[in-house]
């Protein structure tokens, strides 16, 4: 009766502190995922160190990491906001006389000429104009500024919520993962710690896939976008390196790259931008990122496939790292059922006895 008590009881704190933690669960899951990708660099900087801080190298791993989400996105709104003049005043222009048709929308297959037809009804004149402004209505518009405010507040909480518990883990990490071992291996037995280490895996190799390789496809196009002509080539160079760490993205970019270069006259360009995008997203998702993601884990391919959308369906962008830890694990219990002989990720994770570490 007495354990029965104790159970009931740990269930139910657990429980309620999910429940007073809800709103601030992605910012704690988040510091998790950055804390296992960036543990190694950490450790060896530590180790590299006669008199390791326990606060400043926390410290300053916590603000180099801030500072590498937040420089892109200043350089992104200096860019834009250089722009802004252009726009008001190609705005002010299109109210006035009307936005001319360009050349290239009749010749699209299937729907240009409808497509066409709607330009010159909604946005040949000025009076199509202030009709297609006035359906859009400026309570509408003013909602969709708030919504906008409200989203982009609620990302900035969540952000510095982030880098706090991140800070706190590379701290006390050593320390965290002594004690989940010890309760894991009270809890489930010895074998749950292999499964922990495939978990790590499975989120570094998934962090290696999708980061790195997004950010190796925004350089790449990135370079094709200025030698293409592509205006603001380095935005959107960053904005496709973004794109493409989310699977099937990227071609929104490109493309929309690609419809700019048709639209200013050359279409050649065009076709090669999105022609050389195609093959490069397909060389990642077919190559590379199975190559790190399914060498980490021992997963594959259509397991992580399977993993990253359904983790990013089920759980928006943290799922893009949640859906392949779950699936590695599931594969991994399947093989111990199976009689399978476990094969230890390939992290150089230490093993038990050695100083623990994320």
């Amino acid at each position: 009766m007495q354990r029965g008590a104790r159970l009931a009881f740990g269930l139910a704190l657990l429980l309620l502190g999910g429940w007073i933690l809800r709103d601030f669960l992605p910012a704690l899951g988040w510091a998790v995922i950055l804390a296992i990708a960036t543990w190694p660099l950490l450790d060896r900087l530590q180790r590299t160190r006669a008199r390791p801080s326990r606060a400043v190298l926390p410290a300053l791993a916590t603000l180099a990491l801030a500072l590498l989400f937040l420089l892109p996105l200043a350089a992104a709104a200096f860019e834009m906001g250089r722009e802004a003049r252009a726009v008001l005043r190609w705005f002010e222009g299109v109210r006035t006389t009307g936005a001319p048709l360009p050349a290239w929308i009749p010749a699209l297959p299937l729907i240009g000429p409808s497509l066409a037809g709607w330009w010159a009804e909604a946005l040949a004149g000025p009076q199509g104009i202030a009709g297609f402004l006035h359906r859009l209505g400026g309570a509408g518009l003013l909602g969709l500024g708030r919504e906008f405010g409200s989203a982009l507040a609620h990302r900035a909480l969540v952000f510095g919520f982030t880098l706090l518990a991140l800070f706190f883990l590379f701290r006390d990490g050593d320390r965290l993962v002594a004690q989940a071992r010890r309760v894991a291996d009270r809890v489930f037995g010895p074998g749950a710690d292999r499964l922990g280490r495939q978990a790590v895996a499975s989120v570094r190799g998934t962090v290696s896939g999708l980061v790195l390789v997004g950010l190796g496809e925004g350089l790449l196009l990135g370079i094709a976008y200025a030698l293409a002509g592509v205006p603001h080539a380095v935005l959107f160079g960053a904005m496709t390196a973004i794109a493409a760490m989310i699977p099937f993205a990227a071609p929104i970019v490109f493309g929309a790259a690609a419809l700019l270069l048709a639209a200013a006259g050359s279409p050649v360009a065009a076709v090669a931008i999105f022609g050389f995008g195609m093959v490069v997203l397909f060389v990642a998702d077919h190559a590379v990122r199975p190559a790190l993601i399914g060498g980490a884990t021992r997963l594959p391919f259509l397991w992580v496939l399977l993993g990253i959308l359904g983790g990013a369906e089920g759980f928006g962008l943290i799922g893009l790292f949640i859906g392949p830890a779950v699936m590695a694990l599931l594969v991994t219990l399947w093989r111990d059922m199976a009689g399978e002989t476990p094969v230890e990720a390939p992290l150089g994770a230490p093993a038990r006895g050695d100083k623990p570490g994320l």
